[in-house]
């Protein structure tokens, strides 16, 4: 069947629609099965792995991905067999199943591909042998390999039943279209279990054209299915719409008394009923003549109630070959969920492109600068009504900034979710006892950081697994529980969001990556380093003290490459570590990377924004500081705290303003507290992400910058780096007591 552009349009979306679905199937069928490892009486998550891969399978038939459905359908099938208790959890059947269920993901990509590869084909079928041994069975014969592209057209003629004649009337409710089904989907997968012999179609009153709905369904059927499966094979395929049609499956051996029995559930008698009849007839249905009839000969429609028409198995995709017909008396099915609670419920999610989303926050921040602008210039003016009118507006875009940058936020807990399938593979590798514990899944973090966080997390997880976390025998000798701990735990804090990687194994040795640095020449033999500089030592690029090198870890790539994005997104990372306790892995990352609440302020006459949510207080210059107007770095007392500061002006190369009363700006970040001295401060700012160009990538101590009201250029610093310069100039400071020490 040819279709029109619009057509190919929405069955194109329709498709993406199906790959993110199995995407989020493969998830869940994955998590199930890690859960029912560690609980096998867990029955709840075995319902829903079934469900998973039962949704993977009906749902693929609807497309004609017929190697998808096949695969899938053993995997249904072992699930149906521990779900009826036939079959027994083991070690092994879970190894197969975690096994398959990445088998699925490769027959997706090839549906996404286009192309067939004979390795993949050559894996399926040893996977299905495998589950076919598991259950007691024979192994299954090769089978013909074909393209996922011509799996719609070679669907039908690869299915040569030889079974009985089932019939099979369903009747579709009126709202069947309008909660997303598609009556002639079902019909197509129908193709998949054997062949359709034929299909009538029958059809309400249409409504006058005023009162028609174009959502609304009319539709109803009788088919001749042959085929060699059973009553729960057909009826898994209308698993889905039971919901919105009344199905009826009657067997090869039904008789006339079952049938008039369904005919009066369906609500016909007279001439309805005879109609009815004739059809089955028509379809094959052995039917005594003593039932009513019309008294037509086979083979002639009736001008009001039949149009039968018998389907060859490679017949095209369109199995409706029929002329519709007016369906009288049929009742609308039951309703086993109100439809208004259901539509409620499937109204609470809608997908979105990530790139209309991109551009609504893009939009969203254009605003912000318009407003900003406008704020300025009605404050200029010194008009009131104005003034006023313009604060509005500013609330109003504050709020829908808020929300805007509320769409983009998503649960951590979907990429914490992935670590217990990584866990337990490298465990079974690497022969080691470790229990995940998952905390804070529900923090929500910007869609596009999630995404980039995944590598930098997946690096420090099988670090630990390698090499933190001890052997279960070395851990018994040492006094530890066999069993190893690893946690993954998000939180916010401080307008941040802050995720931990921690493990209760052997910690990082001091010395060890102390001789190694000293070895490459990274530090001085004499230079006396903290343990937190000596921590920071292993995220020097190829740095590994690992004894040998394995295919997890060791070749000295990973902490740099971590260290490396976590700062892309202007975010921090912390070791922390304890010789035979473990060690933790901190990451701090703002809420957002587009639109965020800034201070404004000024060193000459550059601009400068920090975020607010690290803002802590602002105070006047210190006496330490006015007493050294020269030093770049320094340290100041607040309230009995010794804290360093660092002069803007001078680290930048940037002329104070003259005879202006500077101000000390104190923030934190995750590694401590300093303070900056500023020119002038000019209060809170909401500030518009935009990147730098190239020529500043080697600045450092610059996140961004913004476009002011004024049309102004602002430059947003970068606090974490800052911190860290400030924090280790001023350790050099203290420990050169020949005079101050000025910028490079």
């Amino acid at each position: 069947m040819q279709l029109n552009d619009e057509d190919a349009e929405i069955i194109a979306a329709a498709r993406e629609g199906f790959m993110e679905e199995a995407g989020d199937m493969l998830r869940q069928f994955e998590q199930a099965l890690l859960t029912l490892e560690s609980t096998p009486d867990d029955t709840e998550m075995l319902n829903a792995a079934f469900r998973a891969a039962h949704t993977i399978k009906g749902t693929a038939g609807l497309f004609g991905f017929t190697h998808v459905v096949s695969f899938t359908h053993g995997v249904e099938s072992v699930m149906e067999d521990l779900r009826s208790g036939t079959l027994p959890l083991s070690a092994e059947l879970f190894a197969v199943l975690l096994a398959c269920r990445d088998q699925m993901e490769k027959l997706m990509d090839e549906v996404v591909s286009g192309q067939a590869s004979d390795a993949v084909a050559q894996r399926s079928r040893e996977l299905t042998d495998d589950l076919l041994k598991l259950r007691g069975a024979a192994p299954s014969a090769p089978a013909p390999r074909t393209s996922p592209s011509a799996a719609t057209a070679t669907a039908a003629s690869a299915i040569t039943p030889s079974g009985g004649l089932w019939h099979l009337t369903l009747r579709f409710g009126n709202d069947a279209l309008r909660n997303g089904l598609d009556p002639l989907a079902f019909i197509r997968y129908l193709r998949n279990l054997g062949e359709l012999v034929a299909v009538h179609t029958w059809r309400d009153p249409i409504p006058d054209l005023q009162q028609l709905d174009a959502e609304s369904c009319h539709l109803g059927f009788d088919i001749a299915l042959r085929t060699e499966r059973g009553h729960d094979d057909i009826a898994a395929v209308f698993e889905f719409a039971e919901d919105d049609c009344g199905i009826h499956i009657l067997s090869p051996d039904t008789n006339a008394e079952t049938y008039l029995s369904l005919g009066a559930e369906l609500g016909l008698d007279g001439q309805a009923l005879a109609a009815w009849l004739d059809v089955l007839r028509l379809q094959g249905c052995q039917i005594e003549s003593t039932a009513p009839s019309l008294g037509q000969p086979v083979g002639e429609e009736s001008s009001d109630h039949q149009a039968t028409a018998p389907i060859e198995p490679a017949a095209t995709a369109d199995v409706i070959d029929a002329h519709p017909a007016e369906r009288r008396s049929a009742p609308q099915p039951d309703r086993r969920v109100n439809d208004q609670g259901r539509r409620a419920g499937d109204a609470k999610f809608i997908r979105v492109r990530a790139d209309k989303l991109d551009k609504l926050i893009d939009l969203i921040g254009e605003l912000v600068i318009a407003s900003s602008g406008a704020q300025l210039a009605a404050h200029q003016e010194g008009a009131p009504l104005v003034t006023e009118a313009t604060q509005r507006i500013h609330d109003l875009v504050q709020e829908a900034r808020d929300g805007a940058l509320g769409l983009r936020m998503v649960p951590i807990g979907e990429t914490f979710s992935r670590f217990q399938r990584v866990v337990r593979d490298v465990c079974k590798n690497l022969g080691k006892d470790v229990d995940l514990q998952i905390t804070g899944a529900d923090t929500e973090l910007d869609k596009s950081m999630v995404e980039t966080i995944a590598d930098p997390l997946m690096h420090l997880v099988r670090n630990s697994l390698d090499h933190g976390i001890e052997p279960s025998e070395e851990r018994a000798a040492s006094g530890k529980n066999p069993r190893g701990q690893l946690a993954l735990h998000a939180y916010h804090e401080s307008g941040t969001i802050v995720i931990e990687v921690s493990d209760d194994g052997r910690g990082l040795n001091r010395e060890r990556i102390l001789s190694k640095a000293i070895e490459r020449g990274l530090v001085g033999p004499e230079q006396t380093l903290s343990d937190a500089e000596v921590h920071q030592l292993i995220c020097h690029p190829g740095f590994s003290t690992a004894e040998q090198v394995t295919d997890i870890s060791g070749r000295g790539v990973g902490m740099d490459v971590v260290k490396r994005n976590i700062e892309a997104l202007r975010g921090q990372m912390m070791l922390a570590s304890e010789a035979g306790r473990g060690t933790t892995t901190q990451i701090r990352l703002p809420l957002t990377l587009a639109i965020i609440d800034g201070f404004l302020c000024e060193v000459g006459d550059v601009h400068y924004v920090v975020p607010l949510e690290m803002v802590v207080e602002c105070i006047e210059t210190p006496r330490e500081h006015r007493q050294a107007m020269d030093q770049v770095t320094g340290y100041f007392d607040l309230r009995g705290e010794t804290l360093p500061y660092l002069d803007l002006a001078r680290h930048f190369g940037v002329k104070p303003q003259v005879n202006s009363r500077r101000s000390l700006l104190l923030v934190r970040a995750g590694i401590g507290t300093i303070g900056l001295i500023v020119d002038k401060l000019a209060g809170e700012h909401q500030t518009v992400i935009k990147p730098l160009g190239s020529m500043f990538a080697q600045v450092r101590g610059l996140a961004g910058s913004t476009i002011l009201g004024s049309g102004d250029v602002a430059l947003i610093l970068d606090v974490p780096a800052l911190v860290s310069q400030c924090i280790q100039n001023s350790h050099q400071l203290r420990s050169h007591a020949d005079g101050p020490l000025h910028r490079e």
